[in-house]
């Protein structure tokens, strides 16, 4: 029987700390993390963070907003192990085990959500009906802030990219859905956002934000 998409996330313990070793590695990454934390109010209370991994991402959140309220999802338990090692227990961080294939739990409303090298590995039409579910979640004002791994417009584009960061195409992760930027901004603004535009890009690295109508809180 062939494996489910990204189960490998979940029973792979290696290639867990594989991706987690090679985090800070890849190229160019701490700018786009660095134009993400730009663009999330530092006001922000509630933050839900999509396929969290380790905590990376609501931990670099954090250093400014230390007073936010985090919530993040991920389906692997050893990446959720990571999460709660690198958090040590922050009370003001919730770890939820939940595979964003499904429909999102009732987790309230949020001022910002956040994902990083998450959503790519679901099919599209899952990425679809998750960013309606973002809007839905978030309240007036509040920001949808994805840094994802997007699809090269040619195949060697695609090539160069994973030359870029020094790993061989034959280790290109199946689980991946690639999609373009554009159709992924499109899906947002028809969801409703405003403001919706990739604030910055390298190759297969991009960043979507989209803003819900209305005055924050």
């Amino acid at each position: 029987m062939d494996s489910m998409p990204g189960e490998e996330w979940t029973a792979d313990e290696q290639k867990v700390h594989r991706y987690l070793g090679r985090a800070d590695e890849f190229p160019h990454r701490t700018e786009g993390e660095n134009i993400l934390l730009e663009h999330v109010p530092r006001d922000a209370r509630r933050i839900l963070d999509l396929g969290t991994g380790d905590g990376r991402l609501l931990t670099l959140l954090q250093v400014d907003r230390p007073e936010m309220l985090g919530v993040g999802l991920d389906f692997s338990e050893p990446m959720l192990a990571a999460a709660r090692k690198r958090l040590g227990g922050d009370e003001g961080v919730e770890l939820v085990e939940h595979d964003l294939a499904e429909p999102l739990p009732p987790l309230g409303r949020f001022d910002a959500v956040v994902s990083s090298f998450a959503i790519h590995h679901l099919e599209h039409e899952r990425k679809r009906l998750l960013y309606g579910e973002v809007f839905d979640l978030l309240e007036p004002g509040g920001v949808f802030a994805n840094f994802e791994h997007v699809a090269s417009a040619t195949h060697r584009l695609h090539l160069a990219f994973f030359a870029a960061i020094e790993e061989p195409i034959e280790n290109e992760d199946p689980s991946d859905r690639l999609l373009d930027v554009e159709t992924q901004l499109r899906w947002l603004r028809e969801f409703g956002f405003d403001d919706v535009d990739c604030y910055w890009k390298w190759l297969e690295m991009a960043l979507l934000i989209g803003v819900k109508p209305g005055e924050p809180r």
